[in-house]
């Protein structure tokens, strides 16, 4: 829970995303450094890179304004270029 701002808006997602994890091969998952990409940022991704829609019908689709839509694909491409890049485990989580 957001204690010191706006209350956070229900977000539109229309695939489960939670529960996936992927990890460099050969490394051991104990010994790698975890990145997390919560539910929403993954649809993100999924409506602008795979489903390949502009940002407003992204946000129109998730129930959000177009500046929130860009902060979440925003943040969700550089988590996950960092977990590839840095080979770290990357986890798709739910928000709490």
């Amino acid at each position: 829970m957001n204690c010191c701002g706006r209350k956070r808006k229900n977000r539109n997602i229309n695939v489960d995303h939670s529960k996936l994890s992927f990890k460099p091969c050969g490394k051991r998952r104990d010994l790698l450094e975890t990145v997390i990409v919560y539910e929403d940022e993954m649809e993100a991704i999924r409506l602008a890179d795979f489903e390949s829609l502009y940002q407003q019908e992204c946000a129109d689709k998730m129930g959000i304004s177009r500046t929130t839509f860009s902060r979440l694909v925003e943040t969700a491409r550089k988590k996950i270029a960092d977990a590839l890049l840095n080979q770290k485990l990357l986890n798709v989580e739910k928000r709490e």
